[in-house]
C-alpha cells in the first residue's frame, strides 16, 4: 500500500544530519518496516528510507524538542 502524505511531513535523518519532506509512505506488510519517500531539502534528491532511519523534525511549538536536531 502507498499513502501520499498531504500535507507533507517535515523529517530529519540523523545518520546524515539532513532534513526533508516526507511525501509518501509505503507499507509492504507486517514483515517489513514502513518505507518513507522523502524529498530532501538540500539538493532536491528523493530518498526512500526504512522507518528506523527517519525522525520527525523538532518543533518547539508542538513540544518536540530533540537535542541532536537542535545542533544542526
Amino acid at each position: 500500500m502507498i499513502l501520499q502524505l498531504n500535507p507533507t511531513l517535515p523529517v530529519y535523518i540523523p545518520q546524515v544530519n539532513k532534513t526533508g519532506q516526507a511525501i509518501l509512505v509505503i507499507d509492504m506488510g507486517s514483515e517489513h518496516h514502513l518505507l518513507w519517500t522523502i524529498a530532501m531539502d538540500e539538493g532536491g534528491e528523493i530518498w526512500t528510507l526504512p522507518n528506523p532511519k527517519v525522525r520527525v523534525q523538532y518543533n518547539i511549538t508542538m513540544g518536540r524538542i530533540n537535542n541532536a536536531a537542535q545542533k544542526r
